[in-house]
């Protein structure tokens, strides 16, 4: 059963996350790499447009369930396959050659915010959803790498107390300070933006991706090393979250 689906309009692709509360596991991982592969396929694609089937949510971030329960069973190389799986998805995004833009159509929590922040840019309706990260709350820590891509889509004033308070965040909020491009409407008014936003890129891939690569190459570096041995220490040492 597909959790993950897209489809071409015009001359972008539209990516759905299908799965209610779209939580990541492995599973989910493996379906948004396979839509990028298909995506980048297709030369005609000039921009991406990530959104959520769900009425309440665009993504509640990684399936806890799923991962106390490999915890649990010691399968930690599970574990270790799912966090590299979604730094992989993270730096996919940061360097995808075409623009990606999130359509937030409700409750984007830690990971799922987190995919946001990976986007190029965001839009997020504001009759229903909140924005955060609750990771302070739930007693698991950021990645150093995530930290990088959270700073660079929210101010540093307005991450510092996000972080710190996992404090949640409406539309205009996050439109007032700038995280998002328009706070929508309603679902009808969101897509209706954000496609029409998407539709202006037409640019080169070539040229997109070697300027996406080098904006975000500080990033990529702390994922390639910094995160490299937080996962694999975590991994190892069977401790995923902070007491």
């Amino acid at each position: 059963m597909a959790c993950i689906e897209w489809k071409k309009h015009e001359s972008l692709a539209i990516i759905n996350m299908c799965n209610g509360a779209n939580k990541q596991n492995l599973e989910f991982v493996a379906q948004m790499n396979r839509c990028f592969d298909q995506i980048l396929a297709d030369k005609a694609i000039f921009s991406i447009v990530l959104t959520s089937t769900d009425e309440k949510n665009f993504s509640q971030g990684i399936d806890i369930q799923w991962l106390e329960q490999k915890m649990k069973d010691k399968d930690f190389y599970s574990v270790k396959s799912f966090l590299y799986g979604m730094n992989k998805i993270f730096k996919r995004i940061l360097l995808m050659p075409v623009p990606v833009i999130a359509a937030i159509n409700g409750h984007a929590f830690g990971n799922g915010a987190m995919l946001a922040c990976a986007c190029d840019f965001r839009f997020m309706k504001k009759d229903k959803g909140f924005f955060c990260f609750p990771e302070v709350d739930i007693n698991i820590p950021f990645f150093s790498g995530m930290i990088k891509i959270i700073r660079k889509s929210i101010p540093e004033y307005k991450l510092n107390e996000m972080i710190l308070s996992g404090k949640r965040l409406t539309a205009m909020e996050l439109e007032d300070n700038h995280v998002i491009v328009k706070a929508s409407a309603n679902q009808e008014e969101l897509l209706k933006d954000t496609v029409a936003f998407a539709k202006q890129f037409m640019k080169k891939r070539g040229i997109l991706g070697e300027l996406k690569k080098r904006m975000h190459k500080d990033i990529i570096r702390v994922m390639d090393t910094e995160d490299i041995e937080q996962i694999d220490s975590l991994s190892t040492s069977g401790c995923f979250v902070c007491m």
